[in-house]
């Protein structure tokens, strides 16, 4: 008669892995009751021998001390029943332990990938405030030498387009597949973005850069007018409210302005009507066309804006082009100093729309929208610092009112159903 003298548990207990501790009653009380499942040997056989089986599996790591009173030889008990998943010697610990490194690995990840990607959004963040505050001083030191905006737009799309082609080249961006139906479809918002443009330019010619970007501050009041208008897009009562302060904010600014000209107040206010238009047609007329990125999307942009800009660049201002650049190399002294402002014009206005893109591809609208107005708070007080501008207190109170009002219509038009939100994130 085989014996078994147990010291002095009762319960036999597995105690690996750590996580997952079992004894044999508790075993037996699953399987009966079907939520456990081992090998249906295992309980057929007396539990003096089940003790002795798991006994010489690990020897005595599963938390018990066995001191049979008589030698225990069971030659014909097997234990390959029991390794059902090849990565351990017993099928009891194996799929607990793998469970528990698969869900530790994954739980890793997750805390690590979310800093990660936190930092990488305020690189991209950084980067897109930093080369806007770049191409808008280098812009206006331009304009201040050589008040052409005409051709400095032109050379901004030209950048940008040969931008594209190099990435497009080396394979560093996919290069989206071209057909006709895609050319037509990119007519139309690459006409309003050329019209946002140079109106644009023409504005920072005009006046100080601080004062375009309040008035480009009031771009939501022309998206909700014009959305309307075209059928495009309704807004409920606090969206039309929440532009009230930009509408106030904008008045005030103006009227205040020390550099105030109307040729700038209406290259500003253009230039939202532009890339409104922009928006709006490009939503609908490349609705058929999602696959394209936004990169891609703007790269091709670009190239056809230059094709519509250049032609009429010189004839608005071409015969002035060669008077206008040698009286900038007087003023400047070095031609060196005068090709790198202008080259740092081009290379980060095409900088930063595209870290811009980058960023609305991870980002939500809303946190964008937010994002975008910060971004005119930063650049309007860096140009105001570099340039020295003179600012009255009620204009940069109008400024401020204006700005505000943008965050406000940020934060009204993001109280819409699911439904629209996920509508806008898709288009």
């Amino acid at each position: 008669m085989l014996t078994l003298n147990l010291v002095p548990c009762t319960n036999i207990t597995l105690s690996k892995p750590k996580s997952h501790q079992y004894s044999i009653n508790a075993l037996h009380r699953a399987q009966n009751q079907g939520d456990f499942h081992l090998p249906r040997g295992l309980f057929n056989k007396p539990k003096s021998q089940v003790i002795s089986n798991l006994s010489r599996i690990h020897g005595y790591p599963f938390g018990f001390c066995a001191k049979p009173s008589s030698q225990i030889h069971d030659t014909s008990a097997k234990i390959t029943s029991l390794d059902t998943t090849g990565e351990h010697p017993s099928g009891v610990g194996a799929k607990p332990r793998s469970w528990v490194a698969k869900a530790a690995e994954f739980e890793g990840e997750s805390e690590v990938s979310k800093p990660n990607k936190t930092l990488q959004l305020g690189i991209v963040f950084g980067m897109w405030y930093f080369q806007n505050i770049v191409f808008n001083i280098y812009n206006k030191k331009v304009l201040n030498l050589f008040p052409f905006p005409w051709l400095l737009a032109s050379f901004q799309l030209f950048v940008g387009s040969v931008w594209m082609l190099i990435l497009w080249s080396f394979k560093l961006q996919p290069c989206p597949k071209i057909s006709k139906p895609f050319i037509f479809a990119l007519l139309g918002p690459a006409l309003f973005h050329t019209i946002g443009h140079i109106s644009a330019c023409v504005s920072f010619s005009k006046v100080a850069v601080s004062f375009t970007h309040v008035i480009k501050s009031s771009e939501p009041v022309f998206s909700v007018i014009f959305s309307t208008i075209l059928g495009d897009n309704t807004y409920p009562l606090r969206v039309w409210l929440s532009i009230l302060p930009i509408v106030l904010g904008c008045s005030l600014a103006a009227v205040t302005e020390v550099s105030f000209n109307l040729q700038g107040l209406w290259g500003a206010l253009i230039s939202n009507v532009g890339f409104v238009l922009r928006n709006i047609y490009s939503k609908r007329s490349l609705e058929s066309f999602k696959e394209v990125n936004g990169l891609n999307l703007y790269g091709w942009i670009s190239i056809i804006s230059l094709l519509y800009l250049f032609p009429v660049a010189i004839f608005v201002e071409g015969t002035q082009w060669i008077e206008g650049y040698h009286r900038a190399i007087q003023a400047v002294g070095k031609p060196t100093t005068f090709y790198i402002w202008v080259m740092l014009s081009g290379v980060f206005y095409h900088l930063y729309n595209q870290s811009s893109y980058q960023a609305l591809d991870d980002i939500s609208p809303l946190t964008f929208s937010v994002g975008n107005t910060m971004k005119r708070v930063v650049v309007i007080v860096a140009t105001i610092l570099v340039f020295r501008n003179p600012v009255k207190p009620l204009n940069a109170l109008g400024s401020a009112i204006a700005i505000f009002g943008t965050f406000l219509y940020s934060q009204a038009t993001s109280k819409k159903s699911p439904k629209k939100i996920e509508g806008e994130k898709s288009s």
